[in-house]
């Protein structure tokens, strides 16, 4: 790897996509293989790399990277799943038919000797692929993203042409809808020392403590009420009362009359849903029908055909 930056000239844009598709692909893998770990009773492995391709277009001398896509790299041979790349390839050409593949991906500090293999293997797909590194050690006094584009160029080393990467210099650069998930899981992110709580997690956790408290109440109310039964505590027949008329509502829930008429206004609530599809297919067709007649009525008045509908 050379120390220079790169000399192509060219202008990459990374999108912010590419970044959160390819920590996710590392974490679902760590995750996974710690998984592994606890439950054959082994201590913590490292997670191995994690390899994908990265896919965007190229406007003249500038190189926009939108998504990316992962791979099954075999690490006995260092090599990419040519017959799984293509087959990726092709469906996301069916997708998106104006994106190219521009490179590929993986984790770790920086370019490694064995990277080569792959970027040579992946030549014939883009001449000139562009490699991005993603570091997954999290540094706190990092400011910069942990993000690295390189790029390969052929100089002459010792008398002997060697193909090296060398960096290339980035910008990011984002649409609206991305922002909105950016901004979204910014929000989401670890306060400082504390667990990762998301939207979710807090709703489930409210939930949690309602259940919980609703739980102890009923447990003190069945203890008052078995105390009452022993003769520990006089009775207190308001309490009774309340108690008794609580319990009347419960059957409610499981009698039948409950469950007809809850089927009833279920049935009735579809029954408007399919209405209201089959109104909208309706105007839908009518709009169509009558274009295709005022279509079909200027082409009879050249041609002197009557008209079809």
């Amino acid at each position: 790897m050379a120390s220079s930056s790169s000399g192509s000239g060219l202008t990459f844009k990374l999108h912010p996509l590419v970044i959160v598709n390819i920590s996710d692909h590392h974490t679902r893998v760590k995750a996974q293989i710690q998984h592994s770990a606890e439950g054959g009773g082994g201590g913590l492995l490292s997670p191995p790399r994690v390899f994908g391709c990265v896919i965007g277009v190229q406007r003249g001398r500038t190189v926009e990277i939108f998504n990316s896509f992962e791979l099954l790299y075999d690490p006995v041979t260092h090599s990419l799943d040519r017959s799984f790349l293509e087959k990726k390839q092709e469906l996301y050409k069916k997708v998106f038919p104006n994106f190219y593949i521009l490179g590929w991906y993986s984790t770790g500090n920086e370019a490694c000797e064995s990277d080569l293999q792959i970027h040579k293997a992946l030549m014939d797909i883009n001449e000139s692929p562009v490699y991005v590194v993603l570091n997954p050690l999290i540094n706190h006094s990092q400011k910069d993203l942990p993000v690295t584009i390189y790029e390969s160029e052929l100089h002459i080393i010792d008398g002997t042409p060697q193909l090296i990467f060398v960096r290339s210099n980035y910008t990011i650069e984002t649409v609206e809808a991305e922002r909105i998930s950016v901004d979204h899981v910014a929000h989401l992110k670890p306060s400082d020392g504390g667990s990762a709580a998301t939207q979710l997690a807090a709703h489930l956790t409210g939930i949690h403590s309602a259940i919980k408290m609703l739980n102890s109440r009923i447990r003190v109310v069945h203890q008052y009420l078995v105390s009452m039964q022993r003769g520990d505590i006089p009775l207190d027949n308001s309490f009774l009362r309340q108690v008794s008329s609580l319990l009347r509502r419960l059957p409610a829930m499981e009698s039948q009359k409950f469950q007809d008429d809850f089927l009833m206004e279920y049935n009735d609530t579809l029954l408007v849903a399919y209405l209201a599809m089959l109104t909208n297919c309706s105007s839908t067709l009518n709009e169509l029908v009558d274009k295709f007649n005022t279509t079909y009525d200027r082409h009879t008045r050249r041609g002197g055909r009557t008209a079809f509908i």
